[in-house]
């Protein structure tokens, strides 16, 4: 055990936030994550044992898909249960994201609480407006300020979360500082790396979130960003009067697109109304990653052949990219080649397949030609989910999990039909055969 059960008094209220953890992770359908998610998950009990912070925000996407393996979800335990074994007296805080199953994480929340972890799945309905005492599901208090716990919502939900600050305004009167949480995209917020473009991605103004925190927790963009001080994103040590509002960014890059530096936002609070300290931690990446070449583009295959070998051999771990001049002619079985020439890696060096073509007439740098497909190649795509990841990129603002999850209630649904027309089938055959078996009197 790394400190006592007895809490340490701090004239300020302090959190360390983070998000967007993504458990379970299969990066480009082919590369697990698990190591990855250990060695972030060190960084951030070395971070909680250096600032012994009141509590730690996690604010949404816990897992990568809504239906995790149980590996996976014995790995979000055993991180969590070893937090808290390390430093019983912080605070868990974590909400459901997008990504997550808002019911199977509040199934989870008593047993939880046992371990000073609180949990929230469900969010509040506006149906509750005419109820009392449903605030405090959604509230935290602790000996040196409140936290407002809110998982992912669809549509603005203003008066209810203002009814929760409200309660929390009226209880507070020693002043302490109030911070909420919450996982959604907001007017002002920089998508950069999630292939998104604003007007294309669902975004709800700050002020729909209501009034009366000191700091908002926020999750959903990976990018780490304090909104309306873009400029301040990677500074170490920021002040801002209270109010504000902040992207943690997510623990690990995601994909390629996320170049920038992933951190873990370090939060002081004296007062509510008081100035809001923010300090970032850099995340040191297991696996970095690149794009092939540097400068430029290949404009042969052999040429990123040799790149690839030369990667391989100066580099103990990391993903890479190709990026291609749009002219350059690949074997139909490139993709293939690569894999053979990365197999003695042990998977340390990996492999993202979707290059980037640049060069092309009217296409800027980052650009890529839509993809084509043959009438074969349609033929034999039985999951629409295929043609769909084939073809993301040309719908930017495209939620894949929506798409993902109303495909599985289609098919839910398609099952119940079959199984009501199985049934009927079988009904209308036994009634068939009752009608021909012969009675005695025919006989």
């Amino acid at each position: 055990m790394k400190e006592s059960t007895k809490k340490t008094v701090y004239d300020n209220m302090k959190i360390i936030h983070t998000a967007d953890l993504h458990l379970g992770q299969i990066i480009y359908q082919n590369y697990d994550r698990v190591d990855e998610h250990e060695h972030f998950f060190a960084q951030l009990s070395t971070l909680c044992g250096r600032e012994r912070p009141d509590a730690l925000v996690v604010s949404g996407d816990i897992f990568d898909i809504q239906q995790p393996s149980a590996s996976t979800r014995k790995a979000f335990t055993d991180h969590f249960v070893q937090l808290h074994t390390d430093y019983p007296a912080m605070k868990i805080v974590i909400v459901a994201g997008n990504h997550d199953s808002a019911s199977r994480i509040q199934a989870d929340r008593a047993v939880w609480e046992l371990g000073n972890a609180c949990l929230v799945g469900i969010s509040p309905s506006p149906e509750l407006l005419g109820q009392e005492g449903w605030e405090d599901e959604y509230i935290v208090r602790m000996d040196t300020g409140y936290i407002v716990a809110l998982p992912y919502m669809t549509g603005e939900r203003t008066a209810v979360i203002q009814r929760i600050l409200d309660r929390v305004a009226a209880e507070n009167t020693d002043g302490k500082p109030v911070v909420m949480t919450g996982h959604l995209a907001v007017t002002g917020m920089d998508p950069l790396g999630h292939g998104l473009e604003i007007g294309k991605i669902r975004t709800q103004g700050v002020e729909s979130l209501g009034s009366g925190y000191d700091y908002l927790a926020l999750g959903h963009i990976h990018k780490p960003q304090t909104i309306g001080h873009q400029e301040d994103a990677m500074k170490d040590d920021v002040t801002y009067p209270s109010g504000v509002v902040r992207y943690s960014g997510s623990a690990l890059h995601v994909s390629c697109d996320e170049a920038y530096p992933h951190t873990i936002s370090i939060v002081e609070i004296g007062k509510r109304g008081g100035d809001v300290r923010i300090r970032q931690e850099r995340i040191d990446e297991l696996r970095h990653f690149y794009e092939l070449p540097q400068k430029g583009a290949f404009t042969s295959q052999d040429e990123a052949v040799q790149a690839i070998k030369d990667f391989a051999r100066e580099h103990e771990r990391g993903y890479f990219r190709l990026r291609f001049d749009y002219k350059t002619a690949l074997a139909a079985n490139f993709t293939s080649i690569v894999y053979d020439l990365l197999k003695d890696t042990g998977e340390e060096i990996r492999f993202n397949p979707k290059h980037i073509w640049v060069g092309a007439p009217g296409q800027s740098a980052e650009e890529k030609p839509k993809t084509a497909f043959q009438i074969a190649d349609l033929q034999q795509m039985t999951d629409p989910m295929a043609f769909v990841e084939k073809t993301r990129d040309q719908y930017p603002g495209l939620d894949l999990e929506e798409v993902r999850k109303a495909f599985e209630e289609v098919k839910e649904e398609m099952a119940l039909l079959r199984e009501e027309e199985k049934k009927k089938a079988a009904k209308k055959k036994k009634q068939s055969e009752k009608e021909e078996t012969p009675t005695d009197e025919n006989e």
